[in-house]
């Protein structure tokens, strides 16, 4: 069977059970059947595949099916243009995260600071960060023993194992080193809220990667406390939050002594992340 009609045979698979991205993910999903880049294989439309191939993409065809997110079936996600290792225990990254890495690259670009990353998981943001701030090294913690495993092989794939140093604890127990900058994006999400989540999310990401308690704000305002006490003064603090918290968070920071520098809209215009110096008044 030709590679265009396998894509087809694929794509309607997938637009039958409701997958919106029906072409892409077909696509992709041959691309790592294959170990061949989607690009390459979309210039060799007129190949032959064998049965032993199209039966190890119709496994994974199976699994999109039941809504299972593509990142998981290909192991890996793009972020700052770079590949990450993702798997189950893992939250998937997302682009409005990389919106919170470039702004805190512009205030810390050429500088030497350390950095904490409460809640890793893939370990993309201080990856990515620390692969552009040279000089400067990081510590990330996480309550997943399995997400520090993932977050270490990812800092071992982009050679930062030397800058990076990966905890698994929480952050009620982090010692009282002091940083230039703390960043997280913890659960933030209301806990009645999960089950509206599409089946992608719901059904495959860690629950403790979105369970953000009643408000949605339990693990939001434990990041801000502990920061208090890791710090330094003048240092920054980033979060990405929910799109309806801004004011509720900016109150808590105002009152533990943050001025708000600066709030970062996603790609639907809500208020997404907030940056925050830490006065110590």
């Amino acid at each position: 069977m030709k590679t265009s009609e396998v894509i087809k045979i694929g794509s309607s698979l997938l637009k039958e059970r409701k997958i919106q991205s029906f072409i892409l993910d077909s696509e992709l999903l041959l691309s790592k059947t294959l170990k061949k880049p989607r690009e390459k294989i979309l210039t060799n439309l007129d190949k032959n595949l064998n049965n032993k191939k199209i039966l190890k993409f119709k496994e994974y065809l199976l699994r999109r099916s039941k809504n299972e997110p593509v990142a998981y079936i290909l192991e890996e996600k793009e972020f700052w243009s770079k590949k990450f290792i993702v798997n189950k225990d893992t939250l998937i990254p997302r682009p409005e995260t990389e919106l919170l890495v470039e702004e805190l690259l512009k205030i810390y670009s050429g500088k030497k600071i350390s950095i904490m990353d409460i809640g890793t998981g893939s370990g993309c943001i201080i990856i990515s960060l620390l692969s552009v701030l040279k000089y400067s090294k990081g510590i990330g913690v996480d309550i997943s023993k399995k997400a520090i495993e993932v977050a270490k092989n990812n800092a071992f794939k982009h050679k930062l194992l030397n800058r990076i140093k990966f905890i698994n604890r929480s952050i009620d127990k982090i010692f009282h080193k002091k940083f230039d900058l703390i960043v997280s994006n913890p659960p933030y999400i209301k806990r009645k809220d999960i089950r509206n989540l599409s089946d992608d999310i719901k059904k495959f990401e860690p629950r403790m990667a979105l369970d953000g308690g009643n408000d949605g704000l339990d693990l939001i305002k434990k990041v801000i406390y502990k920061s208090n006490e890791i710090l330094k003064k003048n240092g920054t603090l980033g979060l990405e939050i929910g799109s309806e918290q801004i004011e509720k968070v900016s109150k808590i920071l105002i009152k533990n002594n943050y001025r708000i520098k600066k709030i970062i809209k996603d790609y639907k215009n809500n208020d997404r992340c907030v940056i925050a110096t830490y006065i110590n008044e």
